[in-house]
């Protein structure tokens, strides 16, 4: 029997299989990289929400000088949320999104412990923040915790279902249309659940609708005025992850 002969290889170039893009879409490269990416806008998501909760209990008013809208401070990095759950709803796609969700209940469930622990122990007599100041900073936390979480959970679910009711509804096109829309309407349930469970039987109908009016304006027009950056994002992303619009990654 003869040996069959061999055809050398007309390319002398070694081939990058690493780096080397494919056709089909994201090669092992760009799966590290999702990976990453998606650690990252998991950890600010978890980050402001959890900041939201803590500084809760302290309001303020703020000036864009059309409108001025009294807020609850929590409110003020509580948008970067839903921005990010949106750029994952893209890019990911529903399931991690959601677990993304369920993370930061569960997270948030465990600082309420933490700072029970923390009510539980007595400060000692130099100790830089007393039980006293610690009860008046911390004391409703748990209620405000509590209150924000069934908002959360509801709104956020809410926000990741009709990012994809949209997308698929326009084939993936109109972007900016699922972003806004999404938002908005979960905006709108999150801050009127958060005020009725935080202040029903304490304030009245009237002033929990003016609450609920400038809590939900102020998010609306960041959310809005967010448009440009999910856009820039996502378009950063999609040429570091070789993405299609609208193609979604499986890490």
């Amino acid at each position: 029997m003869t040996t069959p002969p061999v055809i050398p290889s007309t390319s002398t170039d070694p081939v990058d299989t690493k780096n080397s893009k494919s056709p089909q879409g994201p090669t092992k490269l760009h799966q590290e990289r999702a990976k990453f990416i998606f650690m990252i806008l998991s950890a600010l998501f978890v980050g402001a929400l959890v900041t939201t909760n803590l500084i809760a209990n302290k309001f303020v008013t703020v000036d864009f000088g059309f409108a001025s809208f009294v807020i609850s401070a929590g409110i003020l990095p509580y948008p970067l949320t839903f921005l990010v759950t949106d750029i994952l709803s893209e890019v990911y796609g529903r399931k991690r999104t959601n677990q993304v969700v369920i993370s930061g209940f569960v997270v948030s469930v465990f600082v309420i412990f933490v700072l029970w622990m923390g009510s539980v122990f007595p400060a000692i007599e130099n100790s830089p923040v007393n039980d006293d100041v610690y009860a008046q900073v911390f004391a409703n936390t748990w209620r405000v915790i509590s209150a924000s979480m069934v908002a959360y959970l509801s709104a956020q679910l809410i926000d990741v279902r009709l990012f994809h009711f949209w997308k698929g509804l326009t084939k993936g096109r109109f972007l900016w249309l699922r972003n806004n829309a999404s938002t908005i309407v979960s905006q709108l349930v999150d801050t009127t659940l958060v005020v009725a469970v935080l202040f029903l039987g304490q304030l009245s109908v009237g002033e929990m609708g003016s609450m609920i009016a400038d809590g939900w304006a102020f998010k609306a027009i960041v959310a809005l005025l967010d448009t440009i950056f999910i856009y820039l994002i996502l378009f950063g992303m999609r040429g570091y992850l070789n993405l299609k619009p609208g193609e979604e990654i499986d890490i």
